[in-house]
């Protein structure tokens, strides 16, 4: 087992952990803010076992933006995408 595998093993922990806490939050808060970071939160998980599906050899590249897979630029800029407007949301929520 070579180093990567260590941190993806390891990112792959943490990140059910993270999913496992998100679950629970998102039954007990219906805040638009936690919601939006709750979503963040398991794209990011989506991030960490779309290689591991991709090292099985379960690929879902049918769309390609030049050579690079779609889901592989998509799902960082959607997971930022959604921390950002949980941050916006809780600053247009401070200033009102």
């Amino acid at each position: 087992m070579d180093a990567g595998q260590i941190l993806l093993y390891g990112r792959l922990v943490l990140g059910a952990f993270a999913a496992f806490l998100v679950i629970m939050l998102w039954s007990k808060t219906r805040d638009a803010a936690w919601m939006l970071a709750a979503v963040g939160a398991m794209i990011a998980f989506a991030e960490v076992v779309y290689p591991v599906f991709e090292m099985a050899g379960i690929t879902a590249n049918a769309l390609y933006i030049g050579s690079v897979p779609f889901w592989a630029t998509f799902l960082p800029s959607l997971r930022l995408a959604f921390f950002a407007a949980a941050f916006l949301v809780m600053v247009i929520k401070r200033y009102r």
